[in-house]
């Protein structure tokens, strides 16, 4: 085979493994594992485009790496497959979910295969397959009958705690519960009915039923989480969202607060990432006070970590959502609470934390009473408290919270220091320094110390408490939407029973419309007996009608990866064992607060019921940077004045100029605009029919550039194929062009989101077509560090392309066959193979891949001036490169005579004598000015060299017949001589 095909080579090789199953995982307790995960995707419509592919292909090297070590690897793929957009697509046309997701995961695998990725898929999953999500549901069951033990810190089976009720109430059970749990004693236990009996362990559940203020969406017509929402509109698709009451599903990771923070401590994560989770867990440690409401029986509860400015307390402020609102309003406040209420609750969470500069709220006409001194402050409702936080109360400091500051500046409320030597004349000062003033009993006391009397104050009177809070809220689980996993509950008496585990999976039932119904009730409550008959019983009851969230299916999917196919066991405890958990994870940022929290709450829940053996499931994890488009323009020109950009090709001038002369024109260059004047001359232009809104616009004296995006498929190092343009769109057809001198057209450039509106997406498998996988998967690595954000340049994937030639040629004669030597490498060759092996594996050791290829390109370009064909050192370095080029590296290792697949290969031994220099190559300087190389052994004595430098007769030449005063020789740096 004269030349490198890789039409011919990467198709092969992908048969070979497929048939082979060379990437398949078993059980080996003889090899040490190495788990390799990927963020399972979402299959789109859409597919998938250059910049879905980054972080597969570094999870893939580190995979076949990992195998050339010895490792036994389960590297796996599957599709996270529920979800909005397929059921979207199904209320626009009727088409059910599972056939739109089908047809996108049969393209997301082709693509996939065709880059080449060692992927088990004898283990791929589908969330929205019975056989998986079957084990989803049991899950469900056993979170659904477990509570939080916080004198263990562990879940627990609902049966232990059903036995020490009956026994001895719950006097002393310290559990995770709703707030409103009451005591009680064995006796009143024993005498309430199973219905009484089930109501009440809902409340310990890790899983219950309550009513809850979530986020609506009304046009998606479902619950989000708060991760879901940005800014007021859902994440998908920009939709509004607004708060609502309703009875939800919830799942209790308030319970694992603590637990999940400790947890990032002993994590190999990117610190931001573990911050943002800290952030969102939000652990505070302060106290709760209750503060008494004049003329009512009722106390507000505020929790503050600054219980020492509790004398500079001049307002409480309560979140719209309070449930006291409507008790506190007086008569004459109604209106206004009402309307403002109304507006607020339109208004996320998000929106409200961030915005800091719209001040508003409305005073309830009630007070309530300081319970440290007695004075009487006004109760208001503000946006900036969440119902969510603390208690959904809080007592306000205008001195030393800006919050507070600014919305008592703005309604006229009293401001009172309570810091010695505090500026707030302009601001608040938050700091936690100084000595009390204005505080009564805790005047003279530092912060520090009038924090702790305070507390112990307050527990003293009864009035408070200390106490550690969590910004955490349980995490809704439903959806009021067709696409998702049943929940395996039935309702009788208007309780939620779990169904049995041996009539799991529950099948998410066929409907004619993907709707809600017009009672407003879920979809499912269209299906036809969706109904569930417990065993013993003849009577059927209602399933539940929501389905779980999209989060579900991918929070435990890491552990079926290890063994997809068993039907008695969610994973083989043996198996389980064996892999652990997930050695190294690769996805988005995006994901900290939702899937990677989720994630590791499921995984906490299932070790602490002994089903799984780890306590976090995924030890190290990067997440890659994302691949930005790299859009290309044209411009159009039209008579008038002033040069813009635009987004569509809509204008009536067929007029095109290269970015050269658009740039002139930018500049006011007057020979440019006439010749671009002379061109757009209607008068030259016969053929051309002019509208007369085209007459008033070509009457104009001066000239328009419009830069316009421009398919980037049809542009190749920023020099555009005029005649695929002319073809690109039919109003294109009659397009001119005024070309730079060399009569090519020369397109602007700028960097943004890869996006179809943008014309810069780039679809792998157009470049696959023309370069090949390894070309792609090489030149994605080459791009940058996997990390940090880069734009997609197709300018530079030529050089990568020339690289696997050049590769291909050591191999080859001049004639193109196949030609290397036996004999035995020289100590040159073998320097340049063991610099290689030293850099290609620190570099993946440390996920740095870009400069691996760097390497590479260097390694083969000095094999190559070294006219190297060496066996062993070819050999070797095709192993070197597997990971990275898989395929032409198998097509090469099978040319060497080598058997069987690659990726079984020893990865080469460094040999760090081989990189011992024995020769150094000195600068030779004459009056500090550098005038010739010369190289001498290592080990060479000064006088020696400074005879051999002397004798040269190039050195003669510029010492011109000059004796020299002295000659300095600085060992393996410098000769110098001075004259």
């Amino acid at each position: 085979m004269a030349d490198y095909n890789h039409k011919h080579i990467e198709p092969k090789w992908q048969a070979f493994w497929n048939e082979n199953q060379t990437f398949k995982a078993t059980v080996d307790k003889s090899k040490p594992k190495f788990y390799s995960l990927d963020m399972f995707p979402y299959p789109s419509g859409a597919g998938l485009h250059v910049g879905h592919p980054l972080g597969y292909i570094a999870s893939d090297i580190v995979s076949r790496f990992k195998r050339n070590k010895g490792f036994n690897v389960l590297h796996p793929m599957g599709f996270d497959a529920f979800g909005l957009p397929a059921e979207q697509y199904a209320i626009q046309t009727g088409q059910h979910p599972a056939i739109t997701t089908k047809e996108n995961i049969d393209r997301y695998k082709e693509q996939l295969k065709n880059i080449g990725f060692s992927f088990d898929w004898d283990k791929e999953i589908q969330t929205c397959d019975p056989a998986y999500y079957k084990w989803t549901q049991w899950i469900f069951l056993r979170i659904f009958n477990s509570w939080y033990n916080k004198a263990t810190e562990k879940a627990e089976t609902i049966d232990q705690l059903v036995a020490t009720f009956a026994q001895s109430g719950n006097a002393n059970v310290n559990a995770a519960c709703d707030e409103d749990t009451p005591s009680f004693s064995t006796d009143e236990w024993n005498a309430w009915s199973e219905e009484e009996q089930q109501r009440m362990l809902l409340k310990y559940r890790l899983t219950y039923l309550s009513e809850t203020s979530v986020n609506w969406c009304p046009e998606l017509k479902t619950v989000l989480s708060n991760d879901e929402v940005k800014d007021g509109f859902s994440e998908r698709g920009g939709h509004p969202v607004v708060k609502k009451k309703m009875k939800q599903w919830s799942m209790r990771i308030t319970a694992y607060a603590q637990r999940l923070l400790e947890g990032l401590d002993n994590l190999d994560w990117p610190e931001p990432l573990k911050e943002m989770q800290r952030n969102w867990i939000g652990k505070s440690i302060g106290a709760e006070l209750a503060f008494p409401v004049v003329g009512h029986d009722l106390k507000i509860n505020v929790f503050t970590t600054r219980i020492d400015t509790i004398f500079g307390v001049t307002f409480l402020s309560l979140a719209p959502e309070s449930e006291m609102v409507a008790e506190l309003t007086t008569e004459d406040q109604k209106e206004a609470v009402a309307a403002y209420v109304e507006t607020a609750k339109n208004r996320s969470e998000r929106d409200r934390m961030s915005d800091v500069k719209t001040i508003s709220g409305v005073f309830t006409g009630s007070y309530a009473t300081n319970p440290f001194n007695g004075e009487k402050i006004q109760i208001w409702i503000a946006d900036y408290v969440l119902a969510g936080y603390g208690t959904g109360a809080v007592m306000a400091v205008p001195c030393g919270d800006q919050r507070d500051y600014d919305f008592a500046k703005h309604f006229s409320l009293p401001i009172v220091p309570v810091i010695e030597g505090a500026d707030i004349s302009e601001k608040a000062d938050p700091t936690k320094e100084g000595v009390m003033m204005n505080s009564g009993f805790l005047n003279g006391l530092n912060c520090k110390d009038a924090i702790a009397k305070a507390i112990e104050f307050a527990e003293e009177k009864g009035i408070g408490k200390g106490k550690v809070n969590f910004r955490i809220r349980d995490a809704i689980f439903a959806r009021q939407r067709y696409w998702g996993e049943p929940v395996p509950v039935y309702f009788k008496n208007d309780l939620p029973y779990l169904v049995d585990e041996a009539d799991l999976p529950i099948i998410l039932p066929e409907i004619d419309k993907y709707l809600p119904t017009e009672d407003g009730d879920p979809p499912l409550a269209r299906a036809e007996n969706f109904n569930y008959t417990p065993k013993g019983e003849t009577e059927a009851y209602p399933l539940e009608m929501s389905t779980m969230p999209g989060w579900a299916g991918s929070s435990w999917y890491w552990y079926r990866y290890m063994d997809a196919k068993n039907d008695t066991a969610f994973v083989d405890k043996d198996t389980q064992e064996y892999w652990e958990n997930v050695d190294l994870y690769i996805g988005g940022s995006e994901h900290a607060t939702g899937h990677l929290l989720y994630s590791r709450f499921w995984n906490k829940i299932m070790y602490d019921l002994g089903i799984v053996n780890q306590q976090e499931p995924f030890k190290k994890l990067i997440n890659q940077g994302m691949i930005q488009g790299r859009s290309n323009f044209v411009y159009r020109v039209l008579p008038g004045g002033g040069f813009s950009k635009i987004k569509s090709l809509t204008n009536p001038s067929s007029l095109f100029i290269s970015k050269g002369l658009a740039d002139k024109i930018e500049a006011g260059d007057k020979k440019t605009i006439e010749k671009v004047l002379e061109e757009l001359n209607l008068n030259k232009r016969e053929n051309r029919k002019i509208t007369e809104k085209q007459k008033t616009i070509f009457g104009r004296k001066d000239i328009i550039v419009q830069a316009t995006h421009v398919d980037v498929n049809i542009v190749h190092n920023d020099e555009l194929d005029m005649e695929a343009f002319r073809k690109w769109r039919p109003d294109l057809a009659d397009a001119e062009f005024i070309t730079e001198e060399n009569g090519k057209y020369i397109c602007g450039w700028e960097v943004e989101k890869m996006s179809k509106s943008k014309y810069n997406v780039v679809n792998p498998d157009d470049i696959i077509e023309r370069y090949g996988a390894d070309t792609l998967r090489l030149y994605e690595m080459f791009l940058g560090p996997l990390e940090q954000f880069k734009p997609w340049n197709t300018n530079g994937i030529d050089g990568v392309s020339k690289f696997l030639k050049k590769l291909w040629r050591l191999f080859h004669n001049q004639e193109g066959e196949f030609a290397v030597s036996d004999e035995a490498p020289s100590k040159a060759e073998l320097k340049v193979l063991h610099k290689t092996i030293k850099k290609a594996e620190e570099d993946i050791e440390r996920y740095s891949f870009n400069t691996s290829v760097s390497s590479f390109m260097i390694c083969v370009n000095e094999l190559t001036a070294l006219n190297c064909n060496n066996r062993q050192v070819l050999a070797d370095l095709v192993v070197l490169i597997s990971p990275y080029a898989p395929h032409i590296t198998e097509e090469l290792w099978s040319l060497l005579g080598n058997e069987g697949s690659i990726v079984n290969a020893p990865y080469p031994v460094l040999n760090e004598e081989f990189l011992v220099e024995d020769e150094h190559e000195y600068p030779i300087a004459i009056n500090g000015k550098m005038r010739v190389k010369m190289s001498f052994a290592v080990d060479k004595p000064n006088a020696e060299i400074q005879a051999e430098v002397l004798a040269n007769e190039n050195v003669q030449k510029w010492l011109e017949g000059k004796t020299p005063k002295k000659i300095i020789v600085v060992p393996k740096k410098i000769v110098n001589i001075v004259i």
